[in-house]
C-alpha cells in the first residue's frame, strides 16, 4: 500500500460510507414513520408543534416557555401524515 497516506484511506473511507443508498422500502418506512405505544411515561416538559402554514412549510415549536417557529416543509408534511385525522 505504498503511496497511500493514513489521511487519503481515512477520507476516501469517510465518503463511501456516507454514500450508503436506502432501500425504497426503508426510505417509505422512515418518511411514515411507525404508529406504537409510548415507550415510557411522559417527558416533564413536553414539545408541542403546531403547524402555522402548511403550503409554506411554518411549524412553531413550543416547550416550557419558549418558542421557535421554523421553516422545514420536510417536518410539516411528516407531521400532518402522521396527525389523526379527525372524524367528522
Amino acid at each position: 500500500m505504498e503511496g497511500v497516506s493514513r489521511r487519503r484511506l481515512l477520507g476516501t473511507a469517510g465518503i463511501a460510507a456516507g454514500s450508503v443508498v436506502i432501500p425504497a422500502a426503508a426510505a417509505e418506512a422512515l418518511e411514515r414513520g411507525e404508529v406504537t405505544d409510548p415507550s415510557g411515561p411522559p417527558p416533564e416538559e413536553a414539545v408541542v408543534a403546531i403547524v402555522r402554514d402548511a403550503k409554506r412549510g411554518e411549524v412553531t415549536l413550543m416547550s416550557g416557555t419558549s418558542e421557535v417557529t421554523v421553516r422545514d416543509r420536510a417536518l410539516v408534511k411528516r407531521l400532518l401524515k402522521a396527525a389523526p385525522k379527525s372524524e367528522e
